[in-house]
């Protein structure tokens, strides 16, 4: 405070006829010890008052209330010489709560036995505060979700040194985790991948984005609208809650997973009012200053970082790339500071408090692998972030008042490879539109990014999340085609036809449509309905093979695509809200490589490479995912049998819930609250 006073001409601590040095240093003193004392007292009280202010305004807030506590605290001050104008107050607030906190930080992260300490005295307080004696002696689990980062991209990381928690954890003196790849279903993306883990059914998911006929809507899995629906029909079709029903929370998430601890869960962020429990993690990081300070300069910091590294990008030629420009380095900073933040903290306090299951998302570097690719340098700088987070955590966990085993996922991977718009020179929309004989604008428009990152800004801020090219059509007007991007897999729906049209229908009325599609050099093959044989796959030159006649050992025009793409295909094919046309781009075996309908040089969403290849790395404490272990651990409903590949979201969740018995924890599945039923 002196040092700022010194400096900053609006801000004396003395009167303006001059004062002992003595004097000055007495009242710099009482006025930062009254400021702290007002900031430890009044200040949680005014974030929770200010609970249902959109988040990021919260954020701003800060340094707005923050000086006005300084002002109150030089009034206080029993010499009264204290003076600084309003917009200087907030500047020496917002330094004053800096220094604290980076000298705070400094001393903790440098000083272990500091560090163990205050972990240890904050788990004691909040046991004495909660139940007032020793928690439980069961294990609770931790699912660490790490957002896109396949399993490869992992295995690299480890093996470059970027991740040294990770590498301990599997290649230490004593190993305590194993590292398990699985594969996702057609859908390998966040909203098929984390519902199926969540809840257990991804039944009805046929892609990021997708129209129904029946209800004339467009379905996003990171709206919250949709994703309220998604979870509610989970739900219903389960019979259950999910799997945090008992003393669980869900952090950073599209669904709640059955949860009653909420922080920034997109299935409830519709919601308003006190209902909206997924606002509270905000409060719980912003009631302390020092957090929102630290938080504000490390998202001005990426900001400017994405800004450097974007344009060396542009500046080096690199190819492929996509424009990074406009509202980007904010998305970026949100999801890779703030969200990871808020969320890592709300983590850290469910331990604390000894909650028996804790699902946490982290969409880092899924944000930004779309944007600079899954194995760029920029994705590389997020994953040693993220193994920091690691640790942070698993020394939380030997201060909790219960032991914790610590389980990291992934929802899926990322396919690397440039855009098909950059590669052809139109969008798939332009391509549906040749083969329909409609005319094709000259113009080409980017398409949306299906980022998680996006809409959980939007929804931070309250800002409409609807897309312009995806609202109704209006009544009494024959709709053109809809297409829709959910990374290298296109949808395409005829609005006018109340049902899921035939390949016999598709060609009556477009005849050139399915060929121009089938044999286009970025389209790998096409899944559409046939009145003779049901499902049909077409590939290029004519080739058409019944859905039922496809295996691993004759896969036809999914020969590239690898095992278990047939079974993939046939799954989503009996899905009600499959497309009338779906379709997934080519794939280059050799380089890995698809090509996004979407404006991403690292994308998911089909079939193709890494995308569909996440981890599991889990205690050795634990049965194996599958394997020996697996049969002599598993129950009857959730079985998982020797020597067989774990396949699908929905089997990942049979695979955690054995998890938790084994902890001895929450027993799920447990009947769903009439509050979800009827969500």
């Amino acid at each position: 405070m002196l040092v700022l006073a010194g400096v900053l001409p609006d801000f004396r601590l003395q009167s303006a006829g001059g004062d002992s040095a003595t004097r000055i240093a007495v009242t710099a003193a009482v006025g930062a010890g009254v400021f702290g004392l007002l900031s430890a007292l009044v200040w949680p009280l005014l974030v929770r008052a200010l609970l249902l202010v959109p988040a990021l305004v919260l954020g701003l807030l800060v340094f707005f209330l923050n000086g006005s506590l300084l002002l109150i605290a030089l009034r206080l001050s029993p010499s009264g010489h204290g003076e600084a104008a309003p917009e200087t107050a907030v500047v020496v607030a917002a330094v004053m709560s800096a220094v604290a906190s980076a000298t705070g930080g400094a001393l903790a992260v440098r000083d272990d036995d500091a560090y163990r300490r205050r972990l240890y005295r904050l788990a004691d307080r909040r046991r004495r505060r909660l139940t007032g004696r020793p928690g439980p002696s069961t294990h609770g689990a931790v699912f660490l979700q790490l957002d896109g980062v396949g399993h490869d991209v992992l295995r690299e990381a480890i093996g470059k040194g970027l991740m040294p928690t990770a590498d301990r954890w599997l290649s230490g003196p004593r190993p305590t985790h194993r590292l398990t790849p699985w594969r996702t279903d057609w859908s390998s993306q966040t909203g098929a991948s984390q519902l199926g883990i969540l809840h257990g059914t991804n039944h009805d998911v046929p892609a990021f984005r997708w129209y129904e006929k029946d209800t004339q809507e467009v379905m996003v899995c990171n709206r919250p609208n949709s994703a309220a629906e998604l979870q509610r029909r989970a739900v219903a079709r389960t019979g259950d809650g999910g799997l945090l029903t008992v003393d669980g929370a869900s952090r950073g998430n599209l669904f709640s997973g059955g949860a009653d601890e909420l922080a920034l869960v997109l299935s409830v962020a519709a919601r308003r009012g006190r209902d909206n429990r997924s606002r509270a993690g905000y409060f719980a990081y912003f009631s302390d200053p020092a957090n929102a300070v630290r938080t504000a300069m490390s998202f001005v910091a990426e900001v400017f970082r994405e800004t450097g590294q974007s344009t060396r990008a542009r500046v080096e030629r690199r190819r492929p790339r996509v424009n990074r420009g406009g509202l980007y380095p904010f998305i970026r900073a949100f999801a890779t500071v703030v969200e990871r933040d808020v969320v890592v903290a709300a983590v850290i306090g469910d331990m604390l408090a000894g909650r028996n299951a804790v699902y946490a998302d982290l969409v880092a570097y899924d944000e930004v692998a779309h944007h600079s690719g899954p194995r760029s340098r920029d994705a590389e700088k997020i994953l040693e972030r993220l193994d920091r987070s690691l640790a942070l955590i698993e020394k939380v966990a030997e201060h909790a008042p219960r032991p914790y085993r610590i389980v990291v996922l992934s929802d899926h991977g990322q396919s690397p490879g440039e855009t098909f718009q950059t590669r052809y020179g139109l969008s798939l929309g332009h391509l549906v539109r040749a083969g329909c004989g409609l005319p094709v604008p000259r113009r080409a428009r980017r398409t949306h990014s299906g980022a998680e990152a996006r809409t959980t800004v939007r929804a931070a801020l309250r800002r409409p999340v609807e897309e312009r090219e995806e609202r109704r059509e209006p009544a009494g007007r024959r709709p053109e085609p809809l297409v829709l991007a959910s990374g290298n897999l296109g949808l395409v729906s005829f609005p006018d036809v109340p049902h899921r049209m035939s390949r016999e229908e598709i060609d009556r009325r477009h005849p050139a449509l399915l060929a121009t599609l089938a044999n286009h050099p970025g389209v790998g093959f096409l899944l559409v309905r046939s009145e003779k044989y049901g499902g049909l796959v077409l590939g290029a030159h004519g080739v058409e093979v019944p859905v039922d006649h496809l295996d691993d050992e004759h896969p036809g025009p999914l020969a590239d695509f690898g095992p278990g793409a047939a079974d993939a295909v046939r799954r989503t094919h009996a899905f009600p809200h499959a497309a009338d046309i779906m379709v997934n781009s080519s794939y280059d075996p050799a380089e890995g490589e698809v090509l996004a309908f979407e404006e991403q040089i690292g994308s998911h969403g089909g079939l193709g490479g890494a995308q569909g290849r996440p981890f599991l790395l889990s205690p050795v404490a634990l049965s194996t995912p599958v394997g020996p272990d697996a049969e002599l651990a598993g129950a009857d409903t959730d079985f998982v049998g020797a020597d067989t590949e774990l396949v699908g979201a929905e089997r990942v969740h049979d695979v955690l819930r054995r998890w938790l018995r084994e902890c001895d924890g929450p027993q799920v599945p447990l009947p769903a609250r009439p509050d979800e039923q009827a969500a």
